[in-house]
């Protein structure tokens, strides 16, 4: 029997990290196959906050309208002590700036942000292949087998890069034989019941406090009649199944009896698996999401953190199956597991603040809202590396919006000529818009667009929105990762050093060794 032909990466897990990163490959051109065991799309709210940050993620990715469409903001909390309840304002409100556009966590069910990102990768032209499960997988120097069981019989998938997205439980990290070192608080549960619901006010997320922890809380999901209620258990309690039992559990608790429960659409036993994985990947298999890294429920972390794994991994295997070194990948691990361990510990201090009735552990704020993570000291932005800084930037944060003027006069926002799959170079005055035009760019792998900022250039910023936000106070030649993250600053000798930074990210002739044909995708290689 021949072998099958080998596609460019599949992807085993369909939640939001899966989806995120597959919707990054395809739209790179790549050959990209994404399997679920389960028959059908997540159908709870699990994971219900969307962060600032990963909201700029899924507007690069073209999935915003729907995620917006399909949430609300936060309401305040209301903290119900006896018959009297108490605001309380979880989330500060934040208008939107020039550099950040979305400064609010998003209130969204896990399962709308799930089909916003498969109808997105619909509309690129791939689908979800449900009902099919990870059996065995194997390896060698040039490509992965993955055997695959679904209801149309066995199958092999050979690729040359596999992902696991496959949940805390992950079969693919288990294959890899990867630690996953934390603990699982048996002790601790969590009932969470999606539920229609009457009799409680929709205008706030509801919040019953009690003694050694004990906790009921009802949060309104958006558009909808249904609120995702968490049900702390005690150590030794069984959970309620029926409707009449969770009612029941609802009402003792909260003392309103007229909060009446009319259908269950969905729920799960949590319990608060503080876990990080040994390693994010192994020879030509990596891991994303739960699969690496699982966390408490407090901050809204997980679904963030995982989606923000696929994005930074998507454009690394995109550029090393188009040429580049494949020691860009060992970068994916080195710059995301720190993030992880730090959230780890954000999310562990919350839920233990909220079991001792900590009023601090309910408040939210930057930390949360993943805007000021940095890759600055890891191996692409090291610290006493070629690049420079800026008064407000290093080399490895967050790339902010701005909003420029075109030569035309028509106002564009800096993010919108970051979307897409390609890298930016950005060139604040005339000494380093020169040097920009020079600057050599590889013909295979991600392309690169060259903007230009200054009185006679293409785009001009007459507000300083650019200049503010990047802290910009001379000729300045910034080049902004795929992933929205700075690559380089020069401040000085712009051509020479943005050159060397680039040689770490791209394609070149010393690097081209692979054990497949190089390739050049579809509008790759082009400038503008």
């Amino acid at each position: 029997m021949n072998s099958p032909q080998a596609i460019d990466v599949l992807i085993i897990g369909a939640g939001p990290s899966g989806s995120a990163l597959a919707i990054d490959l395809v739209r790179r051109g790549l050959d990209v196959r994404i399997i679920d065991r389960s028959p059908h799309a997540f159908d709870g709210s699990r994971a219900k906050g969307i962060q600032p940050r990963s909201l700029e993620v899924l507007e690069d990715l073209g999935a915003l309208d729907d995620v917006l469409a399909g949430g609300d903001s936060y309401p305040k909390l209301g903290i119900h002590a006896g018959p009297i309840g108490v605001p309380w304002k979880m989330f500060p409100h934040k208008e939107a700036t020039p550099d950040i556009p979305y400064p609010n966590t998003w209130l969204i069910p896990q399962f709308r942000t799930d089909r916003a990102l498969h109808a997105r990768l619909g509309e690129l032209g791939r689908e979800v292949e449900f009902g099919r499960g990870l059996t065995e997988l194997t390896q060698d120097e040039d490509r992965v087998t993955a055997t695959v069981v679904g209801a149309d019989g066995v199958e092999e998938i050979v690729a040359r890069y596999a992902v696991g997205a496959d949940g805390g439980s992950s079969a693919v990290r288990k294959q890899l034989d990867i630690g996953f070192a934390g603990t699982t608080d048996e002790a601790d549960r969590v009932l969470i019941v999606d539920a229609s619901v009457s009799g409680l006010a929709r205008n706030r997320w509801h919040m019953w406090p009690g003694l050694g922890g004990k906790l009921v809380a009802a949060c309104p999901l958006p558009h909808s009649d249904m609120f995702q209620w968490m049900i702390r258990l005690t150590p030794d309690e069984k959970p309620p199944q029926e409707i009449g039992a969770i009612i029941d559990r609802i009402h003792s608790h909260t003392r309103n009896r007229h909060i009446q429960l009319h259908e269950i659409h969905w729920k799960s036993v949590f319990r608060p698996n503080i876990r990080l994985a040994e390693h994010y990947g192994r020879g030509r298999v990596f891991l994303v999401g739960d699969a690496a890294h699982v966390h408490t429920p407090a901050g809204a972390q997980g679904l963030n953190t995982g989606m923000q794994d696929g994005y930074n991994l998507g454009w690394k295997l995109g550029q090393v199956l188009a040429g580049a070194d494949p020691a860009l990948l060992a970068t994916y691990e080195a710059e995301r597991q720190p993030i992880a361990a730090g959230v780890l510990g954000l999310s562990t201090e919350k839920w233990g603040g909220i079991a001792k009735l900590d009023p601090s552990s309910m408040k939210r704020g930057k930390d949360e809202q993943q805007l000021s993570l940095t890759y600055y000291g890891g191996p692409l932005a090291p610290a006493d590396g070629d690049s420079g800084d800026t008064s407000a930037l290093h080399v490895g944060d967050r790339a902010p919006d701005a909003r420029l003027l075109g030569a035309d006069g028509a106002e564009t926002r800096l993010f919108t000529l970051f979307q897409g799959p390609h890298f930016t170079a950005i060139a604040y005055g005339p000494d380093a818009a020169r040097d920009l035009e020079l600057l050599d760019w590889p013909t295979t792998g991600a392309e690169l667009k060259r903007i230009a900022v200054g009185p006679s250039a293409g785009f001009s910023d007459p507000e300083n929105t650019l200049r503010s936000a990047y802290g910009l106070t001379g000729d300045t030649l910034l080049l902004i990762r795929p992933d929205g993250y700075i690559g380089h600053i020069a401040t000085r000798d712009f051509l020479t050093t943005t050159q060397a930074a680039v040689r770490a990210m791209t394609p070149q002739a010393r690097s081209r060794i692979m054990s497949q044909p190089i390739r050049t995708f579809p509008g790759s290689g082009a400038t503008e």
